[in-house]
């Protein structure tokens, strides 16, 4: 197959890798220059592309035209605004008439969709921006899900593992109020892993919205603190607050039981306190 992936960053260069494995021919997007040989170098097609949101650069059509496209463009709207995102997918999706359309399209969302009710939340939690916690985002969502070809909606929690380890940006901060919080993260490791089995399963897993996040959620303080054992960081320090604004403290439990229902994917890492890093 030839898969096409919008935004070879963190997540999208190691799923690219990982498809040049199972003999994908794979495309990828980026915006940085200096990134283009690196991805060549690895066997990937890359093009020079940007979302700003209007569409920039040449060989949207060459991207577009593929029996999957990974939609892989986070949402930055603390530096954007909220309106930015959707009007990237709208670019996007207004373009695939003019070159060709995607065969299907994984858009890989985030769980920051679901407000934190102090509850387990599933995917039916939230099917319209009223419900959500970031209506800009289910708005993308819901753009791409009402294309005329088979989509996969991922909402991903925090993206970890590697580099990228929560009590590295913690360590040695005073008086923290959410220890007692549980979290929902997923190692890169398993995002890549099921990103790559939907691409390669039957066509009854398409059409849905799926929730990819660790099975297991550890409440923070023993995350943090495991994480600065282990890598010798100073570990913070945690209060319990007794009145608001810090407490109690709010939290959601983002439940993965429909993906592993669903796919013949078996985590590699199921639990935070075990996640690798380097």
């Amino acid at each position: 197959m030839t898969i096409s992936i919008l935004g070879a960053g963190w997540l999208g260069f190691p799923l690219a890798q990982k498809l040049l494995e199972a003999n994908h021919v794979v495309r990828a997007s980026t915006t940085k220059i200096q990134k283009l040989a690196v991805l060549r170098a690895a066997g990937i097609q890359p093009l020079l592309l940007n979302l700003a949101p209007d569409p920039t650069g040449i060989g949207w059509g060459f991207l577009l035209e593929c029996d999957v496209l990974v939609i892989n463009i986070p949402p930055r709207t603390e530096r954007q605004g909220q309106e930015f995102h959707p009007a990237q997918i709208e670019a996007l999706v207004k373009m695939m008439p003019q070159t060709a359309w995607p065969k299907k399209i994984i858009y890989v969302s985030s769980t920051s969709v679901y407000p934190e009710q102090n509850r387990e939340v599933t995917e039916d939690d939230v099917r319209t921006p009223q419900e959500s916690a970031a209506g800009a985002l289910v708005r993308a969502e819901n753009r791409v899900a009402s294309l005329p070809i088979p989509t996969v909606i991922l909402r991903c929690g925090g993206l970890m593992g590697y580099d990228r380890m929560p009590g590295k940006y913690v360590a040695g901060k005073q008086n923290l109020t959410t220890g007692n919080v549980p979290v929902n993260y997923i190692h890169r490791h398993d995002a890549v892993g099921i990103i790559a089995g939907i691409i390669a399963s039957e066509e009854n897993l398409w059409g849905q919205t799926y929730n990819a996040v660790a099975p297991q959620h550890p409440i923070r303080r023993l995350v943090y603190e495991k994480n600065c054992a282990d890598f010798g960081l100073e570990p913070p320090t945690f209060e319990t607050p007794s009145t608001p604004p810090h407490w109690p403290p709010h939290y959601k439990t983002v439940n993965s039981d429909k993906i592993i229902a669903t796919l013949p994917y078996q985590f590699v890492y199921p639990d935070p306190l075990l996640f690798l890093y380097e």
